[in-house]
């Protein structure tokens, strides 16, 4: 039997004036599937995503999508020190966005998808 699919989905509306970190809980052990991340504006915002002991453990630095494209990341994209992108229940998950890259264009409403397997 294949285990529950959670759909996650955060939006930051307004321009970024700092970068961002949003944390949760796993209510149960699985994997990740798939993310995906876009800001409404040409931007230069970048992405990392793992475990709060390794925020980059599940993907590291990665561009974002523009003008409501967004960039879509999956198992060809995790870590190579995770290629699963397997979490354990009771970790801590983070999504941490650089909301302008090194000093460029900041984020416009950010949204950011994730699709999370149980088992």
């Amino acid at each position: 039997m294949q285990g529950h699919r959670l759909v996650i989905p955060f939006h930051v509306p307004g321009t970024l004036a700092a970068d961002l970190a949003i944390y949760w809980t796993a209510c149960f052990d699985g994997r990740i599937k798939h993310i995906s991340a876009v800001g409404s504006n040409s931007n230069n915002g970048l992405l990392i995503f793992g475990i709060s002991t390794d925020t980059s453990s599940i993907l590291a630095s990665a561009s974002i999508g523009d003008s409501n494209a967004p960039v879509e990341f999956d198992v060809d994209n995790w870590a190579t020190t995770n290629p699963t992108g397997a979490f354990s229940k009771g970790q801590i998950l983070v999504a941490t966005l650089d909301h302008d890259g090194a000093g460029g264009t900041a984020t416009d409403d950010f949204t950011l998808v994730i699709t999370a397997l149980e088992g």
